[in-house]
């Protein structure tokens, strides 16, 4: 038994009809490297075969009595491989849109809580004989770093090493606690954090100061401040609908314009975005003259952290969308993203985390029921407009089940208010990005998506630079044939 940290529980709180709390990746895989051609079967018995390994894929919620305490993760004594595995098929053609479809349906639907909270769609009929795997897992289990590290579990360097050959391996066993052990333990989980929150209080009043000093120096770096974004037309209340939209861009583009204009690849990937939404938002006349604000998460995982926990904090930066020179919006964003790590810094990593230990369960769950059930996002600011997360990726293969992974979007929660997420996950020579958006507050996602390549275009144009073809990709040898031919790759 295990109990959820605070900003773990914060997550969970955090969730309404409208308002769903997990993420999710859609991959893209070639099943001709798999040793013993397609079948869903093989891709069950694979994810079976490792499911001792990931804790979060056995371990299911169990609720204190009364509230009392945020609740604990126990060992499923009834995991039901069959329930989280399952098989779709996509519609023709089976492309890109097709795939956004069909991952846009299954992150409308919100995870099953009395079961460990996951779930994979395997999607057959992609063009060219591919495949893909919608995977969802609760916020509340991992973050942007704790699932990447999921991957070290699941993908393998050889197609060879997926080969399963006996029967899956037993998972632990746990006895569900009783209402009275619940009860006792979270009383005495209660009475230890409460001794801690003298210094915190100590703590939060020093950070509070550096910032505001910080603030009042005119030439120091200060980030973007949370309510002061501009309305924007997804900035508003939420619906239980979701769309998804997928890019890809080349790594070394990004790389080349690192260079050219030194800054970091998180400085191109913001200022990417933001030449990607000020293109959207001029085409649909709802520019506005404010900048842009980001949210952008930023993991504080110490190497001794386990993975199954949030260690995440969040850095407000300008996209600085009200210029109109690409080359002096990378500046602005820059300087504005220096400042907000100062600001972070100063404020301390893990100050998000420690107050999230204190959130009253009951008070939590009425105040995200009331703000959603009564529109409050229209009555306020946008505390900001969208949420930004770039996330490395490895620089070789990897194989899944041992079908190799061509591409992998990477979906993030959109929050109440603000029905924007972009998420970026570098894979070999690609930067993948994945856009989720509410769909009554985004209805045409594909033509946010479709702005990426011109916007990366301004700016190769602006650096000076030329850029490359799209590298040729080595088809992969088929070991036992897969499947129909199709004409083209759903990547």
């Amino acid at each position: 038994m295990e109990r959820l940290t605070g900003l773990d529980a914060a997550f969970l709180y955090l969730e309404t009809p409208t308002h769903h709390m997990h993420v999710a990746m859609t991959m893209v895989l070639d099943p001709a490297t798999m040793p013993d051609g397609y079948s869903f079967e093989a891709i069950k018995d694979f994810i079976a075969s490792r499911t001792d390994r990931i804790a979060p894929f056995r371990r299911r919620l169990v609720s204190v009595p009364l509230n009392l305490h945020h609740p604990v993760w126990v060992e499923d004594p009834h995991f039901d491989i069959d329930y989280h595995i399952r098989r779709m098929g996509a519609p023709a053609p089976g492309g890109r849109r097709e795939l956004g479809e069909m991952a846009a349906q299954i992150a409308s639907v919100p995870l099953d809580r009395s079961r460990p909270l996951w779930a994979m769609w395997v999607i057959e009929g992609l063009k060219q004989g591919r495949i893909a795997v919608v995977s969802k897992v609760h916020h509340c289990a991992i973050d942007g770093a704790s699932g990447a590290e999921l991957m070290v579990h699941l993908f393998d360097l050889d197609p060879k090493d997926a080969v399963v050959t006996g029967p899956p391996p037993e998972l632990p066993s746990e006895r569900i606690p009783n209402e009275v052990e619940l009860i006792g333990h979270a009383i005495t989980s209660k009475v230890r954090r409460t001794m801690g929150l003298g210094g915190l209080l100590n703590e939060t009043a020093r950070s509070v100061s550096r910032v505001v000093r910080a603030r009042r120096d005119p030439e120091g770096l200060v980030g973007a401040a949370p309510l002061t974004a501009p309305r924007v037309p997804w900035n508003g209340p939420t619906s239980g609908r979701r769309d998804v939209g997928f890019a890809r861009v080349p790594l070394a583009t990004v790389k080349d314009l690192k260079t050219a204009l030194g800054c970091t690849v998180n400085d191109v990937v913001l200022a990417l975005c933001a030449g990607t939404l000020r293109r959207y938002l001029a085409e649909h006349d709802a520019l506005p003259e404010e900048p842009l604000v980001a949210v952008c998460p930023v993991s504080v995982r110490a190497e001794s952290d386990t993975a199954g926990s949030n260690k995440v904090s969040a850095l407000f930066t300008s996209l600085a969308t009200q210029l109109d020179d690409p080359i002096e919006r990378l500046d602005a964003i820059r300087t504005t993203t220096r400042g907000a790590k100062e600001e972070h810094n100063a404020v301390g990593a893990t100050m998000l985390q420690d107050w999230a230990e204190f959130a009253g369960p009951n008070v939590f769950n009425l105040a995200s029921r009331l703000y959603s059930g009564m529109n409050l996002a229209n009555v306020h600011r946008p505390v900001h407009n969208l949420i930004v997360s770039n996330v490395p990726g490895p620089p070789f293969p990897l194989y899944f089940a041992g079908a190799e992974a061509v591409a992998a979007y990477p979906m993030g929660p959109v929050m109440e208010g603000c029905g924007l997420n972009i998420t970026v996950f570098s894979y070999q020579e690609s930067v993948d990005i994945g856009f989720m958006v509410d769909k009554e507050l985004v209805p045409d996602v594909w033509t946010m998506a479709e702005a990426v390549e011109p916007a990366l275009d301004e700016l190769v144009t602006a650096a000076g630079l030329a850029r490359p073809a799209p590298p040729a990709r080595t088809p992969a040898k088929r070991t036992k044939k897969a499947g129909p031919a199709r004409a083209r790759s759903a990547s």
